[in-house]
């Protein structure tokens, strides 16, 4: 296996995270990408050009970049982007014959990229492999309200038919592929993912926080996208219910102000529950800031309704900061409960606000949370991610040139 071409269709790997549509699954890609590339596979990330200023081609290390390609308006919303796939597909076939370039394998993120990859794969006799992230179908069940286009729940089955293999990271994604899509369980493989051990470190709490102007005793971080499903009303109600808030100040990372409803929303309900004057909304900050943050804050709180895996909390693991995080999807695959922070089962402000007054009110507590959640990380670097990911190809690739030398 000599070269591969990854799909990110919708999420730029080096857009700034935290704004809309940008999260975990660019990590994920951008890591991938970067781990293959240093260990001799050279990669191709091909995704929509989100910016009028992005260059065509980004080196993200030697023999891995990102291709950015003209396809659609760079403000379209997420819901219109299925019809730019055409376009996409044809300029993705342009630079491909400009460069003379073959690839040995296909793998798409999300299910809009995994409509490109089926084509790829036709045209170029490669196997398919592919990811989705989230499942339109999961998140019904996590959450009553969510909307999915129809659309959307067609190709994810048309995907699941046709792809040659698929990679999650949880044992429960994969039960949800079978049951709820009736997926075939012998083309999915379980390969969690991780975390960059070389950025995200403990750093000195108070360093960080007099670098970002904090000066209450007590932090409590969110980190991530702001949407519903992300439950960071839950976190807001919370704080209301603490004892005692007169030095606790809450960070939320992440969003776009001024063109985010649901940013608007939150800021709206913290006047509403009278700890405005608590809560700072960062709006989206670049990766290689996020350590900071991990590092200035007591606990990093996730309320999420609904994860394939949760990429920012074992990021605050890594950084020594123990995590009070709902008990859902990955969570549960690298939380320890009780050890290296709190799983909540339930989705309620109450619980979570329990578990942060036992934290808060702990410091001795708070610190052997915290060493035990950076022990637990260090076990789940993206190297190891890419080592499994890379073994799982060739045996893709193996079978496939056997199945060719029998007919």
């Amino acid at each position: 296996m000599n070269r591969l071409a990854l799909l990110s269709f919708h999420g730029c790997p080096v857009a700034r995270l935290g704004e809309k549509d940008t999260g975990g699954m660019n990590v994920y890609v951008l890591q991938l990408a970067r781990e293959f590339a240093r260990r001799g596979i050279s990669v191709d990330v091909f995704t929509r050009s989100h910016d009028p200023d992005d260059p065509k081609i980004v080196e993200l290390e030697p023999g891995a970049r990102v291709v950015h390609l003209n396809a659609g308006p760079h403000a379209a919303a997420k819901q219109d982007l299925s019809d730019y796939i055409p376009a996409f597909l044809s300029e993705l076939s342009s630079f491909q014959r400009s460069e003379g370039t073959r690839y040995d394998l296909v793998h798409s993120h999300y299910w809009l990229s995994g409509r490109v990859g089926m084509t790829l794969s036709r045209m170029w006799g490669v196997p398919h492999v592919t990811t989705f992230h989230t499942l339109a179908k999961t998140k019904f069940r996590a959450r009553a309200g969510e909307q999915e286009s129809p659309e959307r729940i067609a190709a994810e089955s048309l995907i699941i038919l046709n792809v040659d293999a698929m990679i999650v990271s949880t044992e429960e994604e994969k039960h949800d592929l079978v049951r709820l899509y009736d997926a075939r369980a012998c083309k999915i493989n379980v390969v969690p993912a991780g975390v960059d051990l070389e950025l995200f470190n403990p750093t000195d709490r108070q360093g960080a926080r007099d670098t970002l102007g904090i000066r209450e005793n007590q932090v409590i971080l969110y980190v991530g996208r702001i949407e519903s499903l992300k439950g960071i009303e839950i976190l807001l109600r919370a704080v209301k219910f603490l004892e005692c808030t007169s030095d606790i100040r809450v960070l939320i990372v992440g969003g776009s102000p001024g063109s985010d409803a649901e940013l608007d929303r939150l800021k709206a309900l913290a006047v509403q529950l009278d700890i405005a004057d608590m809560v700072t909304f960062t709006g989206a900050v670049r990766q290689t800031e996020l350590p900071r943050y991990y590092g200035a804050a007591d606990a990093f709180v996730f309320p999420s309704h609904s994860e394939s895996f949760g990429l920012a909390a074992l990021e605050a693991m890594a950084c020594g900061t123990p995590v009070i995080v709902s008990r859902v999807g990955g969570l549960k695959t690298f939380v320890d409960s009780g050890k290296t922070g709190y799983l909540v089962p339930w989705h309620c402000p109450e619980a979570f606000a329990q578990r942060l007054e036992t934290l808060l009110a702990n410091p001795a507590l708070k610190d052997a949370m915290g060493e035990a959640a950076r022990a637990k990380a260090l076990r789940m670097g993206w190297g190891h991610v890419a080592d499994r990911t890379l073994e799982f190809y060739s045996g893709l690739l193996l079978d496939v040139w056997d199945s060719a030398a029998g007919d």
